[in-house]
């Protein structure tokens, strides 16, 4: 069981502020993701957690024990980085038993958690190999033999696959989560790829400026971003701009947006953060456009194509409806000749209302 509790953590380096974080948990045996650009405290809080950074103030907790003074090799945490840092004058066997020795366990029981961490991630062909003779791939996973032949609490990642084709990276971010949830251990994972946040974690907290602006599920994120920030980060997105004319729906919070140009737009708007009269944005991603039926009643608008991308299984377009740019896609089966003017559907239940 490990549990991670980072409560009221302040951390700042000359007037940049890495980290203002006042309550996170992290819960037990969830591979939970830190998501965010480059300077958005993501690494720094993960640092926070595995030691190896001192917060201005504020605690962490692993299980209830505050490990917040413990120095690195006191929190029993496994942890791969962003270079893998094996040592190349090693061979992945002692790469691996490298922490085992600082431990100072007897040679069978090394031996033992060696070839079984080895076998575990399928690299028993590689303990006498040096790193140089290795691939990427195959480095990486002596890295994360080493992480987990310790048997820590918990696992930590720093980007650790950012040094892989873009090929490779997908199918091992695959094995990493399988990995995780084999182990069933609590993992913090830091990257600034959404979709690699996306494949791997259970929740994520997406990060900017040292602040936490919204934990979620991938879907709740995704489709429920909280503000401007998380709805443009995460995925293609574009805004139409409007105020809130009424509920017409308070309950479900179904709101009917007219926009500055005369378009009425219904879509999910929090009564609890917005009120009629409210300046708002809708926020719009390809996904939520479709060409309109003729039985669809509500948010259909008339579009513009202004141009046509192909993708290999999709068209992508552009497409101007009144003042506002927008994308979406199509099979490429299903060809649209530019400048030809279509009828658009806008999915009143997905589109949502941010301040």
């Amino acid at each position: 069981m490990a549990i991670i509790e980072l409560r009221n953590i302040y951390k700042k380096y000359g007037k940049t502020v890495a980290a203002d974080i006042p309550q996170l948990e992290i819960k037990d045996k969830e591979f939970f993701g830190l998501l965010g650009p480059s300077g958005s405290g993501k690494t720094t809080t993960l640092r926070i957690i595995a030691g190896l950074e001192t917060p201005d103030r504020g605690r962490v907790f692993i299980d209830g024990q505050d490990i917040t003074d413990l120095p690195p090799e006191k929190r029993n945490l496994g942890m791969v980085f962003q270079s893998w840092a094996l040592f190349p004058h090693l061979t992945a066997y002692e790469n691996i038993a490298f922490g085992l020795r600082l431990r100072k366990l007897p040679e069978e029981e090394i031996r033992r958690r060696v070839r079984w961490a080895a076998e575990f991630l399928r690299i028993e062909e590689l303990l006498n190999r040096y790193p140089h003779q290795m691939s990427g791939g195959q480095q990486q996973r002596v890295a994360v033999a080493r992480a987990i032949v310790i048997q820590p609490r918990a696992l930590l990642f720093d980007e650790p696959l950012s040094n892989l084709d873009a090929k490779l990276r997908e199918r091992v971010r695959f094995e990493l989560r399988k990995i995780q949830k084999e182990l069933g251990i609590t993992s913090v994972y830091v990257t600034h790829d959404q979709a690699e946040a996306f494949a791997i974690c259970d929740r994520i907290a997406v990060m900017n400026e040292g602040r936490i602006h919204q934990i979620g599920t991938p879907e709740e994120i995704y489709n429920k971003p909280e503000d401007r920030f998380v709805a443009s980060f995460i995925g293609i997105t574009y805004f139409i701009v409007g105020k809130i004319s009424e509920y017409v729906n308070k309950k479900e919070g179904v709101a009917l947006i007219t926009t500055e140009d005369g378009l009425d737009i219904q879509a999910y708007a929090d009564p609890n953060k917005v009120s009629r009269g409210d300046s708002v944005h809708i926020v719009i991603r390809p996904d939520y456009i479709s060409l309109a039926k003729p039985t669809d009643k509500v948010n259909v608008f008339k579009a513009k194509i202004e141009r046509a991308t192909y993708g290999g299984d999709s068209i992508d377009y552009e497409i101007k409806v009144g003042k506002w740019s927008l994308r979406f896609r199509t099979p490429a089966t299903l060809k649209l000749p530019p400048r030809d003017e279509i009828k658009i559907k806008l999915d009143e239940k997905r589109l949502v209302v941010i301040p």
